[in-house]
């Protein structure tokens, strides 16, 4: 069995180990633009040696952010800023990779730290959410139920968001159709109450998640991965479930998803999570063997022993950090000397560096010639 810090080829992309940094909200862009505090939150990351460094969910449409402050690129002028992390981060030999959201009934809501739970009003800056029904989460507005103009908008916002991810450089996207945003909306019951075409049958509230795979895919080149990361249960009865995140792997393999980012819940507020050490993992072992496709795991993965045995059993095929990554941003160069692997050190730290350790190279990968 491959080790954690085994190299993973997925189509041209050759991933020196299988350390990613997971998406993480930041909070921190002003109209959707990537600043400074980008810059350095990924590509610290980067100099900490991850494999593949993932933006936060970054909006696909003005209305489909979370908060006013959410990351975005909706518009040509969003690439420019972000281009300019994806060229520090493929400068440290990580490949840096964009996760495309729309947040659904869960946007436009106050960021963590304000103090103020619940959506922002239209005074203070705020917009009508919209969902595939009329149906709150608890404590936020009603949103507006999409009309299917308004989904077919929808899916051609995710294409031209990723033909924008490709102009800035990313190597990797990542769709977000977990954490109760909008396309987990339409894949549970529990929120998706659509009689047409869009709702009902598991086919029907599928459909949506795979028309944006196969618009997405229809622009994003067949050399670069496409992951999509799911909630693979809501938690409560009735739900989204694992059976279902089974079948719907199934269905997008071979559609041109390479890999299924496996989380959980997020779809409802009340629901009983038993939040754990590695609690997904299961589901990614689960997916992995069932629908016969790649899978990463995440969720309070801390040790490096447990990484190591995650990829070493086969639950998963990579792991992805994110609260760790917060602690502490050189995480996979500890974790080499831990488990006894050689990984290169950038240069400008080698002074620091454990006796014998390699340096980084300072050239890009050629994974494109």
């Amino acid at each position: 069995m491959p080790t954690l810090f085994d190299a993973l080829r997925i189509r041209g992309v050759p991933f020196p180990h299988r350390i990613f940094v997971s998406p993480m909200c930041q909070y921190s862009s002003s109209d959707g633009f990537a600043t400074d505090w980008h810059l350095v939150h990924l590509g610290s990351r980067a100099v900490g040696g991850a494999a593949a460094v993932f933006t936060e969910a970054t909006a696909v449409t003005a209305e489909g952010r979370i908060s006013p402050e959410d990351l975005g690129i909706w518009k040509d002028e969003h690439v420019e800023p972000l281009a300019r992390i994806v060229r520090f981060v493929h400068g440290q030999g990580s490949h840096a990779g964009i996760q495309l959201a729309h947040a659904g009934r869960k946007a436009s809501t106050f960021r963590p730290w304000a103090g103020t739970p619940g959506t922002v009003p239209a005074a203070a800056g705020g917009w009508e959410a919209v969902a595939p029904s009329a149906a709150a989460f608890e404590g936020y507005a009603v949103p507006r139920a999409l009309d299917e103009p308004g989904i077919r908008g929808v899916v051609r916002a995710f294409a031209d968001a990723a033909r924008r991810a490709l102009a800035a450089g990313f190597r990797v996207v990542e769709l977000h159709a977990a954490h109760g945003y909008l396309l987990h909306q339409f894949l549970s019951p529990l929120s998706n109450r659509r009689t047409d075409g869009y709702g009902g049958s598991f086919e029907n509230r599928t459909r949506l998640t795979r028309e944006v795979v196969e618009a997405v895919r229809g622009v994003w080149p067949e050399r670069l991965p496409l992951f999509l990361r799911v909630s693979a249960t809501d938690w409560v009865e009735g739900g989204w479930d694992v059976e279902q995140s089974v079948e719907l792997a199934t269905l997008l393999r071979p559609l041109g998803v390479d890999l299924v980012d496996c989380s959980s819940g997020g779809l409802v507020a009340s629901a009983t999570i038993p939040v754990a050490p590695g609690y997904h993992v299961p589901f990614a072992e689960r997916i992995r063997r069932d629908a016969g496709i790649l899978t990463a795991a995440v969720g309070l993965i801390t040790d490096a022993a447990q990484a190591e045995e995650i990829v070493r059993a086969g639950k998963a095929d990579a792991v992805l950090l994110a609260r760790q990554m917060l602690r502490d941003p050189y995480w996979p160069l500890h974790a080499a000397e831990e488990l006894r692997f050689a990984e290169s050190w950038p240069p400008q730290y080698l002074r620091a560096a454990p006796p014998g350790r390699p340096s980084r190279a300072a050239v890009e990968p050629d994974f494109l010639y």
